[in-house]
């Protein structure tokens, strides 16, 4: 299993036009093949920055979802984007878990 977790920070009157900006890609992830999750919210705590969550069941899975994300043509519906002050994202690769009790 792969973790991919980041912070992405625009400014702070922009979250939520950034966030309603990110559900069809939230969306057409979670239908990709191997989506387990993906997440992308507020912090609740600090403005303008944005939590990324996603779980991949294995890494040719996401290299596929990354490939297709970067070839995927703009929607002629889609809103401006709107631009990220910065933006930090890990994977992490799971060699084994348990569920929390």
């Amino acid at each position: 299993m792969l973790i991919v977790t980041g912070v992405i920070k625009v400014d702070p009157s922009d979250v939520d036009a950034f966030l309603e900006s990110r559900k069809p890609a939230m969306k057409n992830s979670r239908a990709e093949k191997g989506c387990l999750e993906y997440v992308m919210a507020a912090d609740p705590l600090e403005p303008g920055r944005a939590i990324l969550s996603e779980r991949w069941e294995t890494r040719a899975d996401l290299d596929a979802h990354v490939a297709a994300m970067a070839s995927a043509p703009p929607s002629p519906d889609a809103p401006p984007p709107v631009k990220m002050i910065s933006r930090d994202i890990w994977i992490y690769e799971i060699a084994s878990s348990e569920q929390l009790s």
